[in-house]
């Protein structure tokens, strides 16, 4: 990974959200998995209908920044919009849907580093992942063992929030399970080796790498969802800046929930049935 070259930083000029929108817990049972949750503040100026769209194109968009220092008038992947330091590429495999679109089955290339302008590539991610589920209210990836079955399933969904008739935000709620289940020493193996590359302090790291990417959403993907109809030729400029957000005092939209959940780890005798990823009924 350490050869890689960053992409120079984009300075989009946004308020960056950090770690205290978010609510974010960890926890490592004996056998060694990672269970990891967090909820953020609500997404604003988003709908579900636009992270749908968003996880169903991302890999493959392309983007002309129109004034971005240093990318004027450079087509970019959209990727870069998603984070403006810490992304590096991302890419699409494998069986495709219409529009060479995401679906489950299909298997994903994703290259970043937590907290990139800090650490450098001392917390990389450079994983091919499979796509589980891709629906109106969710995502989930990860990789399977043969015979052990899941190894790590990374699982969002997602809730549009209502006043009335009118949309407010976006419920947007992440948990991820790193390891194999059982308790058997061949189980422990394979979560130690697998946990190798993972640390409490990779995902202190990746907590704010996540709350500053999930909260671009509010500044570009009003935007672009705008532009849905003609994606070969998408355009970002910082005029289109869609955020109204000037405040940075957000905090979790649901704590109950989070605490619910994390909880439900630290009880469960099996963490990848408990995380259920094809079930989005948990969210309020």
């Amino acid at each position: 990974m350490t050869e890689l070259k960053m992409p120079m930083e984009r300075r989009f000029g946004w308020k960056l959200k950090q770690n205290s929108s978010t609510h974010f817990g960890i926890h490592q049972k004996p056998n060694g998995q990672f269970c990891v949750v967090l909820n953020h503040s609500l997404i604003q100026g988003c709908t579900s209908e636009m992270i749908h769209w968003w996880f169903l194109n991302f890999p493959n968009l392309r983007v002309k920044l129109k004034d971005i220092e240093g990318y004027e008038n450079t087509s970019v992947q959209g990727y870069l919009l998603w984070h403006p330091s810490d992304h590096h590429s991302v890419s699409l495999h494998g069986n495709l849907g219409s529009g060479n679109t995401a679906q489950p089955g299909a298997k994903i290339h994703i290259r970043e580093s937590m907290q990139y302008t800090k650490y450098g590539w001392k917390y990389p991610v450079d994983n091919k992942l499979k796509i589980f589920y891709c629906e109106p209210d969710g995502w989930a990836m990860g990789k399977e063992i043969p015979i052990f079955g899941k190894a790590m399933v990374l699982r969002i969904h997602y809730k549009d929030i209502y006043q009335g008739s009118r949309i407010v935000g976006v419920h947007y709620h992440y948990e991820i399970v790193i390891g194999v289940g059982g308790e058997n020493p061949i189980a422990k193996i394979i979560n130690k080796k697998i946990s190798s590359n993972f640390s409490p302090e990779f995902f202190e790291a990746w907590q704010l790498h996540n709350a500053i990417e999930v909260g671009t959403f509010e500044n570009f993907l009003p935007a672009l969802y705008q532009q849905r109809n003609k994606l070969d030729s998408l355009v970002f400029s910082k005029s289109m800046n869609c955020t109204t957000d000037a405040e940075n005092n957000l905090t979790g939209y649901d704590k109950a929930l989070f605490e619910e959940r994390l909880k439900g780890y630290q009880n469960a005798s099996n963490a990848h049935q408990y995380q259920g990823y094809m079930d989005s009924s948990f969210l309020k």
